[in-house]
C-alpha cells in the first residue's frame, strides 16, 4: 500500500509541477549556474546505493589552490531560500517513482557514513529513505546526530500508513513556517563522525 501511494502521488505531483519545475530550473541556471541538478550517490534500502537528485543550491567557487570553498561560502541567498522552502528536494519525486525512495522514511545520508553506524543506527536502512521523515519533523538539522538516528530507528519500528500521513502533513506545516532548518550558526548540517560524535 505504501509503495502504491508513493508511486501514484509522485507521478501526480510531477505532472502537476512540470511547468513550475521547468521554470525553477531556468532560474537556478541563471542565478546559481549549471548543472541545475545536484546528483550524488546515497545509500538506500538495505544500504544499496542509488543516485539522489536535487536542485542545486551551491556554486562551484574555489580558492586560489583550486579547492572548493566551504559550504557556507558557496551557499547562495537563493540557495538558502530553496533549502528553507524545501524546494531543492522536489526532484527527489523522480527517485520515488523509480522506487529508490519513499515520501516518508529516514533521510538518505552519505555513503561514507555506512561504516560509521553502530548496529542500532544501521537499522535506518531497513526501509526506503524518504523525502521527509520522523526526524525531520522532530528537529531536522537542529538536533544532534544521536537524536536523529534514534528518531529514525523509532520510525522503522513504529511505521504505519497513518503515521506517514501525519508526518507528511506536519512537514507541509513546518515548511510553510520554515522551522528547524539548520543547527544554530551553521549554513549546512555538520558531518557525522561515528559513535564518538
Amino acid at each position: 500500500m505504501k509503495r502504491l501511494f508513493d508511486l501514484f502521488f509522485a507521478i501526480l505531483l510531477l505532472a502537476m509541477l512540470a511547468i513550475p519545475l521547468a521554470f525553477l530550473s531556468i532560474i537556478i541556471h541563471f542565478r546559481i549556474g549549471s548543472p541545475v541538478f545536484f546528483r550524488q550517490q546515497r545509500p538506500g534500502l538495505n544500504g544499496k546505493p542509488f543516485m539522489l537528485i536535487k536542485f542545486r543550491t551551491m556554486t562551484n567557487e574555489r580558492d586560489s589552490d583550486g579547492n572548493l570553498l566551504p559550504d557556507a561560502a558557496r551557499l547562495t541567498k537563493f540557495g538558502r531560500f530553496l533549502r528553507s522552502t524545501s524546494m531543492d528536494e522536489l526532484p527527489e519525486l523522480w527517485n520515488v517513482v523509480k522506487g529508490e525512495m519513499s515520501f516518508v522514511g529516514p533521510r538518505p545520508l552519505l555513503m561514507e557514513y555506512l561504516p560509521l553506524y553502530n548496529a542500532e543506527q544501521r537499522r535506518r536502512h531497513e526501509v526506503r529513505p524518504g523525502i521527509t521523515g520522523w526526524a525531520q519533523i522532530n528537529g531536522r538539522n537542529a538536533i544532534s546526530w544521536e537524536e536523529k538516528f534514534k528518531l529514525d530507528v523509532w520510525y522503522v519500528e513504529n511505521r504505519s500508513f497513518w503515521l506517514d500521513i501525519s508526518i507528511i502533513f506536519t512537514t507541509i506545516k513546518m515548511v510553510l513556517f520554515r522551522k528547524n532548518i539548520n543547527a544554530a550558526g551553521e549554513a549546512t548540517v555538520s558531518k557525522f563522525g561515528g559513535d564518538s560524535y
